[in-house]
């Protein structure tokens, strides 16, 4: 499991100098209507988000709270709610998602609950590098498209294939996340998709989600909550197959 640890680096190191230029107050927020295109995402000609300015908080469409920050993927009238902590370099998170994303993508369609997802860059902090918060932006980028795009894209980044070892960055070069993105349909030929992940769109977004994980009082991925109730395996951590996860969530739904 990737536990918290103290920063290395006072800041997160990005590969692409262009990106390095957007960092930026993460108060400096331009939203999107909900639902909608956000600006400087898909309903940008470029999707470089060119008139908001460098440094701006952008949120892609369909996310939503204060900051634009909350990504939550289900009916709007579920009545529960699953929390996922994950941290995008982390490979005991990509073994998660081998075994349990697929429970979960079947869950939210049937309307079981809603899931919120919540990231953190705890290998770029205690290993060095960029590649969690690199992915992170590539995937607020994929957000803006679609949430299908979304979760297909995560399910090619945590997939057996693509998911780098722990001591590889390999997700700070973006064109290693170009090439994950062939996988998913929705992004293949998608262009504004491309150029926000080249110019750092979401780079800000990406650092006010981490921020908000270090927030959360959450100290390791991968965390899974139901109903604000943490759900464990046999192992006494995040569930580690799939027949684990259901019979977490059916205690706690039963409970």
């Amino acid at each position: 499991m990737a536990a918290a640890a103290a920063v290395i680096a006072g800041v997160l190191v990005f590969t692409d100098d262009d990106k390095g230029s957007r960092g930026g107050s993460s108060d400096d927020v331009v939203q999107g209507p909900p639902g909608g295109p956000s600006p400087g995402g898909s309903g940008d000609p470029d999707g470089s988000g060119g008139s908001q300015g460098p440094g701006n908080l952008v949120t892609p469409a369909h996310s939503s709270g204060p900051s634009g920050t909350t990504v939550v993927i289900g009916e709007a009238g579920a009545g529960h709610t699953l929390d996922v902590y994950e941290d995008l370099r982390c490979p005991p998170c990509a073994s998660f998602d081998q075994a349990v994303g697929p429970t979960i993508a079947k869950d939210i369609k049937a309307g079981k609950y809603k899931v919120s997802f919540h990231f953190a860059a705890i290998l770029d902090k205690s290993m060095g590098g960029s590649g969690s918060a690199n992915a992170l932006s590539a995937l607020g980028a994929a957000l803006d498209v679609s949430t299908d795009a979304f979760l297909d894209y995560k399910a090619a980044l945590m997939s057996a294939k693509n998911h780098p070892e722990e001591s590889k960055d390999s997700y700070a070069d973006d064109n290693q996340l170009l090439t994950v993105s062939q996988e998913v349909y929705a992004l293949k030929t998608n262009a504004s998709f491309r150029e926000a992940l080249r110019v750092g769109t979401y780079d800000p977004w990406a650092k006010k989600m981490i921020a908000d994980f270090d927030a959360s009082g959450v100290s390791g991925t991968p965390t899974v909550k139901l109903d604000g109730s943490q759900l464990t395996g046999s192992g006494g951590s995040a569930p580690a197959t799939a027949t684990e996860f259901t019979d977490a969530v059916n205690k706690q739904l039963k409970g």
